[in-house]
């Protein structure tokens, strides 16, 4: 059996979470021509997956997968110990393992990549659809924030703060695949994401929908600990540096900044959105 995975055509009707496709806008470093995804800038992986698959690799990223009844397993590659562990663990794959040596997976991702033993080829999940989403708690959105570890850092902490999908556009963000379900480190199972053709659009159908919408801005008028919130609520973080598109604020109802106290007044986008998230529940507990 070939060790390269099949490239296998997009099903009818199928659309995938986001691109894929080596090179395309927003696709991983590692999935572009440089290799840049790789600590050590070595040679990126030898496939870069079709675009109905995702690639997850790693203990944590593979094993919530595992317990994932939605997820559609199409191959598991497994070392010896891997196997043994998930039976200590007891988890039973959806698909029988193919036995394999750590250097097979290393061929695959590239020296540099923390497998653990576990690479996977599975199924993209489904993206839920803006008015149900609009009917939960709290909603995290993100305006074209492109990073695959940020972006995978934020599932993790959304996944922490019971947030109930992600909400982003298919373009100009990065394949929920590779290093971005590694960061999340199996909150990809947790927290879905709804993709979106244009933002502002799907901003104005969640608050049509009764959810109110804040966004994370540096001009903000209060502190975000000090802004009134109620459930539904969506928070709006941009990317890192250029902060939130002109459309994309003029759209929120409301803008709050965070008030950081030590000299450095930025954080990073994951951090940023970690804290909005833990100040999000507590005024809204508050309230």
């Amino acid at each position: 059996m070939s060790d390269r995975p099949p490239r296998e055509p997009r099903r009818p009707g199928s659309r995938p979470p986001f691109t894929s496709r080596p090179g395309a806008p927003g696709a991983p470093r590692w999935a572009k021509g440089g290799g840049g995804g790789n600590k050590g800038g070595g040679k990126p992986p030898s496939w870069a997956g079709a675009d109905d698959v995702a690639l997850l690799y790693g203990w944590h990223t593979v094993a919530e997968a595992i317990g994932n009844p939605q997820r559609r397993f199409r191959r598991l590659r497994a070392t010896e110990n891997a196997i043994h562990r998930l039976e200590e663990e007891g988890l039973t794959p959806p698909i029988p393992p193919e036995i394999v040596r750590p250097g097979d997976i290393d061929k695959l991702l590239g020296a540099d990549a923390v497998h653990q033993g576990l690479l996977a080829e599975v199924d993209h999940l489904p993206s839920p659809r803006l008015k149900d989403i609009a009917k939960t708690d709290l909603v995290l959105v993100l305006d074209q924030i492109t990073d695959p570890h940020n972006v995978g850092a934020i599932v993790r902490s959304a996944a922490a703060f019971a947030v109930s999908a992600i909400v982003t556009t298919a373009r100009h963000s990065p394949a929920a695949t590779g290093v971005l379900a590694k960061s999340a480190s199996g909150g990809l199972e947790h927290v879905p994401f709804c993709l979106v053709t244009n933002l502002s659009r799907a901003l104005t159908e969640l608050k049509d929908n009764g959810m109110l919408v804040v966004g994370l801005d540096s001009e903000g008028p209060a502190d975000l600990e000090d802004t009134p919130m109620r459930a539904p609520l969506a928070l709006v973080l941009g990317a890192e540096g250029k902060g939130l598109r002109q459309l994309t604020r003029e759209t929120c109802e409301v803008l709050a900044r965070i008030d950081l106290p030590g000299a450095i007044k930025s954080l990073n986008v994951s951090n940023a959105a970690a804290l909005s998230l833990g100040m999000a529940r507590r005024v809204m507990k508050r309230g």
